[in-house]
């Protein structure tokens, strides 16, 4: 049997309620974002004098300042000083007598990092789209008064630009800590508590236009890189993210068009789906941290002591169902044993595409199982495309609509590390690639018919091996990529998504929906 079979859901296991919460969740959200975000209020010359913390300290501490001031970059805080995250929401307004393009802008957030690990950082909203937002942390050649980091923001062509006096609108940015823990933000150059309810301008946080300053003062004594080149623009049918998030209840993973699943049901343990098993702490091997290693990850730990009482099991799901045709790609670090506990389970460490089970039933899979399940051996990486999931294991006539049917590829190998899993669905032809190397490819019927969601999930099969012990298994995803309007080859994918971390893009979604 296909282990394939067992990680069928029941009709009524949750997805498509899981669907439907979803989408009411992001409308009542988007009422209560659209009412509560303040308009932008205009500030005298009073008010501009006294922006951002400590302004007479800050003012001893300012290096260069503008010759002429083309921009006003407003400011309000997210959060009061002491957060889990720092949130500088910003607003850009031109100043000048012409029209200034956002892809020549760039803002500086000056921030004093708390600890060694460097932080990291997301967009939440932006009225010009986080697609067309890029964020980067820097450090400072030498530290300065209150700051010894900025966060670097720049802008793709599509951002667009801004007439004599227009607004950029709200851009809602997030910092936090990748492991997680408290932000004191009373020795951070840019922030200022007293703007929490409307925007103000704040010279503490520096705007360029075309590599010049041009609005704000950069700290005393910093001497800085020049800002980075603006970001390229990113192609129409792209989504990428990277998965830059302070953990399952931040609200830009929703914004983004993720959610953590909650819900009933299967595969495996039966309703141990918990968002406390999902995390994205910065590791080892990454793509995409300080100097292009150690970067963020999305975590999905699947833990048991041997009970269905003691067992969580970890699953993300895409839920806008955008995905049919062209290029999926993710970096994955698959593993042979738990990170903690004795090894033996039957865990599965999954990243899928699947439609709502319907007469068009679409999925796409790639399963591993290092210690096998249902009776097989492993380990083993199963790669299926599947044409319908109606009544597994039930003979059904031919008047009815088809039974379980699905084609596998077993590929009977150790694939403990990371690797980058390639799925094209091109021309008739899907075809599954790991590092280059194609595994399977499937045609004819075996072929998407209908918008799929993008999953990664990790749960046990079972839990009848005699083990004791709490043991808890971690499936590390780096980053996903799709491209919905061709077949990419995986080294076109490593080039684009190492541009993208280039950029400092941490998310991007240009699709269209089908």
């Amino acid at each position: 049997m296909s282990s394939a079979r067992g990680r069928r859901r029941a009709p009524n296991d949750g997805k498509l309620a899981t669907t439907f919460r979803a989408v009411v969740f992001f409308a009542l959200v988007a009422g209560v974002v659209f009412v509560s975000r303040p308009v932008w209020h205009g500030k005298d010359k009073k008010d501009e004098a006294a922006a951002g913390p400590g302004a007479t300290a800050a003012a001893q501490a300012d290096g260069r300042a503008p010759a002429k001031e083309l921009l006003s970059v407003r400011y309000r805080t997210g959060t009061k000083v002491a957060a889990s995250a720092s949130q500088p929401w910003l607003q850009i307004v031109n100043v000048s007598p012409a029209d200034i393009p956002l892809t020549g802008v760039t803002l500086r957030y000056y921030f004093t990092q708390e600890g060694r690990e460097t932080y990291a950082a997301n967009c939440i909203f932006a009225e010009i789209g986080c697609s067309n937002v890029s964020e980067r942390i820097v450090a400072l050649p030498e530290p300065a008064t209150g700051a010894d980091h900025y966060l670097e923001v720049s802008f793709t062509e599509q951002a667009g630009a801004l007439k004599p006096q227009a607004n950029s609108g709200a851009i809602e940015l997030q910092l936090y800590r990748p492991g997680g823990g408290a932000m004191k933000q009373d020795n951070d150059r840019s922030f200022d508590g007293k703007d929490e309810k409307t925007y103000g301008p704040n010279k503490n946080i520096a705007g360029y236009v075309d590599g010049a300053l041009a609005w704000g003062t950069e700290p005393a004594g910093a001497a800085a890189k020049a800002p980075a080149a603006s970001t390229e623009a990113i192609l129409a049918g792209t989504l990428f993210d990277n998965f830059h998030y302070s953990g399952p209840e931040d609200p830009a993973l929703n914004k983004h068009g993720w959610v953590v699943r909650t819900s009933k049901g299967g595969p495996g343990i039966l309703d141990t789906w918990k968002s406390s098993a999902v995390s994205f702490p910065a590791v080892p091997g990454a793509q995409g941290g300080p100097g292009g290693k150690d970067g963020q990850v999305l975590n999905l730990r699947a833990t048991t002591d041997g009970t269905k009482a003691g067992t969580s099991q970890a699953e993300i799901q895409s839920v806008d169902v955008p995905f049919l045709t062209g290029t999926y790609a993710a970096r994955i670090h698959f593993t042979d044993d738990p990170t903690s506990g004795p090894n033996g389970d039957p865990i599965n460490e999954d990243f899928y595409m699947i439609s709502p089970r319907n007469a068009k039933y679409s999925e796409l899979d790639a399963e591993y199982q290092p210690n096998g399940g249902w009776g097989a051996p492993g380990p083993r990486l199963d790669t299926t495309t599947w044409y319908s999931a109606f009544n597994c294991g039930v003979k059904t006539s031919s008047t009815s609509i088809y039974g379980c049917d699905r084609t596998t590829r077993i590929n009977k190998t150790s694939v403990a590390g990371w690797h980058t899993l390639v799925i094209t669905a091109a021309k008739g032809v899907v075809t599954y690639m790991m590092d280059g190397k194609v595994l399977f490819t499937t045609d004819g019927k075996y072929y998407p018919r209908e918008p799929m969601s993008a999953n990664f999930n990790s749960w046990f099969v079972d839990l009848k091996t005699p083990i004791s012990g709490t043991r808890q298994w971690d499936m590390q995803v780096n980053w996903f990529y799709y491209n919905a309007d061709r077949a990419m080859t995986p080294e076109q994918v490593d080039k684009t998504v190492g541009d993208l971390y280039a950029n400092g893009t941490n998310y991007v979604n240009t699709i269209k929906k089908h």
